[in-house]
């Protein structure tokens, strides 16, 4: 893998020669700075493992630059973004396997969490590389993006992958995208990143020598005021089974892979009164490296609920995770009896208080978390305020 490093970082090195540089424009605008701060409380109301709540914030510090304007490299963008999280973990008293709150993290530091250049390489055909959040582009869609239980960022079948998780929040990894748009409206993009995720702020910094492989991943479709993608995603390097073992005792190795689709249709005239959209999200995985063989997420957005409050959001969606029989049967093999799937239903309402900042009461109930029969079906309301420049 060393030497797909270096072909990778000779290559990025080369963009400023593929596009030719010109004079400097105006440098008006070529950078763009952001800041964003959620915090909220999630509580276990009833069932779970307790009957408790916690704290917790997410803060985002970004910023873009175009290089064109600040360098002359010409058709060139960058994106920088640093991440901190501090509070709780609410999901330690809700016991669920998918999560319940998307800002939730297990260890609280600051982190760099994306830097990454974008190079034009033709109309319609750009190349971006660094550290990349690959949920930001891929199994992804606007209308699930008000709901904060994880399900609904990225489907669990390829959240719970890889030696520490995938190139997602809150650590992402060293990877390249290609992107292609056909007619404006249909696209094709593939990237391959870093098996290993780790970024600066994390124990060990960024991992350069891809020792744990790669994950290859690939989506197309259409997008407009509805969205149809396919997408498909496979490890470089076999992963461990969860439960079969060779002769010597070791994990035998399988090859990790999934694929997914994701929908999402108006369901009255987008630029009317009260415009809802449906979306739904079906993902499948290998079913013998993790412990979700698949999952999918439906549900809806309502926006401009209020007369009068044009920023008022309702939101339903349902979750199901549906768990591998290699997990089960381990599970089972230490006196857990667990169920097949893990349900979540959440209700969340956003609206704008002020012109930088919103609130957003939220309500999950959860049907046997972890899939543990024994546990009682679990009840969380949160409360989140979101401040953003």
């Amino acid at each position: 893998m060393q030497s797909l490093t270096g072909a990778v970082v000779c290559l990025i090195l080369s963009l400023p020669a593929i596009a030719s540089a010109q004079d400097a424009p105006d440098e008006t605008s070529a950078i763009g700075l952001s800041l964003s701060y959620v915090a909220g409380i999630t509580a276990v109301v009833d069932g779970g493992l307790q009957q408790r709540g916690t704290f917790l914030d997410n803060l985002n510090i970004g910023a873009d630059l175009d290089l064109h304007a600040l360098t002359g490299w010409r058709g060139a963008i960058a994106h920088v973004d640093l991440l901190n999280n501090s509070g709780g973990i609410p999901n330690d008293f809700a016991g669920t396997a998918q999560g319940i709150d998307n800002i939730e993290v297990a260890a609280q530091r600051l982190r760099l969490f994306e830097a990454w250049i974008e190079q034009s390489l033709a109309p319609d055909l750009s190349l971006r590389f660094g550290l990349y959040d690959l949920n930001s582009e891929f199994y992804t869609n606007d209308s699930a993006g008000y709901l904060i239980a994880p399900a609904f960022g990225i489907g669990s079948e390829i959240a719970e992958t890889g030696p520490n998780g995938p190139s997602i929040f809150p650590s992402t990894a060293l990877g390249a995208r290609v992107q292609k748009r056909f007619a404006e409206d249909f696209y094709l993009r593939a990237a391959v990143l870093n098996a290993n995720a780790g970024v600066l702020g994390d124990p060990g910094g960024v991992n350069l020598s891809f020792d744990a492989g790669s994950l290859l991943i690939t989506e197309g479709g259409m997008e407009r005021d509805q969205k149809f993608a396919l997408g498909a995603w496979r490890y470089t390097r076999r992963q461990d089974d969860l439960r079969e073992v060779d002769a010597s005792g070791a994990a035998v190795k399988r090859v990790a892979y999934g694929a997914y689709v994701v929908l999402e249709q108006p369901l009255t005239p987008v630029d009317g009164l009260l415009p809802v959209r449906a979306f739904l999200r079906v993902g499948v995985s290998d079913g013998k490296t993790t412990q979700f063989r698949s999952g999918w997420q439906a549900g809806f957005l309502m926006e401009q609920v209020f007369e009068g409050r044009p920023e008022s959001v309702l939101s339903l969606g349902v979750s199901q995770g549906a768990f591998s029989d290699a997990f089960r049967r381990n599970e089972a093999d230490i006196g857990s009896t667990i169920d097949e799937t893990e349900l979540q239903v959440e209700l969340t309402y956003s609206d704008r208080l002020f012109s930088n900042l919103t609130i957003q009461p939220d309500l999950q109930w959860v049907r046997r978390p972890g899939g543990d029969a024994s546990v009682k079906d679990a009840v969380i309301a949160g409360l989140r305020l979101s401040f953003g420049l």
